[in-house]
């Protein structure tokens, strides 16, 4: 142990690295890799929301902002959720505006959590929810889901989950990294459980306006659900503006004056020059999102496609930019595929166990890259599967 290690407090001494981050610390040392990896749309963010934040840097735009963001971009917010999601929330008070949706996620839960309560949340998932929880020094509860049932949620499972103590349920649907949704009946019955047992739910939706198959439904739609719902989302995939670090939590005034104080001591406010240019994706990005759809639909048919003539099966997800393949019949398990295929062949996907023990036997490859990156990268993948059909059998 180094002379300072000592000093590490033992709850986040033993956290893992993220899986994602770790894997392709490898991929940035490697010439000429295809990266199927980070979750990152390819498209720059539309030229008119990047002269709004140009605009407002020339205007002298560089102050602190109120702790809860603007309130011409909070009154923007509340139009669009309501629009879009359907859910009426406050401007002056129920909106608060947070560096990113993990900064959303991260002031939530240390906001309602009490060291020992206890949050379900579903798996395979995105990186940080668990840790999240960890670091709340509360206990995180995984319930699995599965390909036979495209990656959603399963509420008999979720319910049977349940414990004294659970305080909260965590969902992210469209989920990353499955691109797993959940039709409204099952949403129904999980919110009719929420209330039952008077569990709070913190809703992921980072994802929602890139559903190509059905309807996008909010849990904080459902009647009595707005109330003990934390609403989470943000502009960095669907708008593709990751690097501006922009999003929101939307809830009652209550919840969101608690995760204000939060907000307020490690962050102070989100950037100025991002909430100016959220101000003008919320007001005239529409086109943009629609078009990057499109796009990524037409991708995520041809690599589904792909996919699956390699052998390799893969649903097909109805929404984010994510495929998420089984290697089962290959043999190896996950983090040996995407070894393997890195070393072999250039590409870098991210195993599956990076999302949890339930994503062994899977890897995710991100749709959101060029269509010619695609199918290079198919192509090599394809390569790879075959020479393991031709490897010797050990005896």
């Amino acid at each position: 142990m180094s002379s300072s290690q000592r000093f590490v407090a033992d709850h986040v001494a033993g956290l893992p690295k993220s899986g994602i981050r770790d894997f392709f610390a490898i991929v940035s040392q490697m010439k000429d890799a295809i990266s199927l990896g980070i979750g990152e749309p390819d498209f720059v963010t539309p030229w008119h929301i990047r002269e709004a934040a140009i605009y407002a840097l020339e205007k002298g735009k560089t102050s602190y902002t109120d702790n809860k963001g603007l309130i011409t971009l909070r009154r923007e917010i509340s139009k669009y959720v309501e629009r879009f999601f359907h859910v009426n929330y406050n401007p002056d008070n129920e909106v608060l505006v947070s560096v990113g949706v993990s900064e959303a996620l991260d002031i939530a839960l240390r906001a309602i959590l009490n060291p020992g309560d206890k949050v379900i949340y579903h798996e395979p998932c995105y990186v940080s929810y668990s840790p999240s929880i960890t670091l709340c020094h509360a206990t995180a509860i995984p319930v699995a889901t599965s390909a036979e049932d495209d990656f959603a949620i399963d509420p008999d499972k979720l319910i049977a989950a349940w414990e004294p103590g659970v305080k909260a349920i965590l969902l992210n649907f469209p989920t990353n990294p499955t691109g797993g949704v959940t039709e409204r009946s099952k949403l129904e019955r999980i919110a009719k459980f929420a209330k039952e047992k008077d569990i709070v739910v913190l809703a992921d939706e980072i994802y929602a306006e890139l559903t190509f198959d059905g309807e996008h439904v909010s849990i904080a739609s459902f009647p009595g659900m707005k109330e003990r719902t934390i609403f989470l989302h943000g502009f960095s995939k669907a708008f593709a503006m990751t690097g501006f670090r922009i999003g929101y939590a939307c809830s009652t005034p209550e919840l969101v004056e608690a995760m204000m104080k939060v907000h307020q001591y490690a962050m102070m406010c989100a950037p100025i020059l991002s909430q100016e240019a959220a101000i003008e994706a919320l007001r005239n990005g529409e086109e943009a999102v629609l078009d990057m759809k499109d796009k990524y639909q037409q991708r995520r048919d041809f690599i589904c496609r792909r996919f699956n003539e390699i052998g390799l099966k893969c649903h097909v997800p109805a929404a984010t930019f994510y495929a998420f393949p089984s290697i089962r019949d290959t043999g190896l398990t996950s983090m040996e595929f995407c070894q393997r295929v890195l070393q072999a062949e250039k590409v870098a996907v991210v195993p599956g166990t990076a999302f949890g023990p339930s994503g062994e036997g899977f890897f995710r490859a991100s749709f959101s890259n060029s269509y010619d990156q695609l199918m290079r990268a198919t192509d090599a993948i394809e390569r790879f599967v075959d020479t393991l059909v031709k490897e010797p059998v050990a005896k």
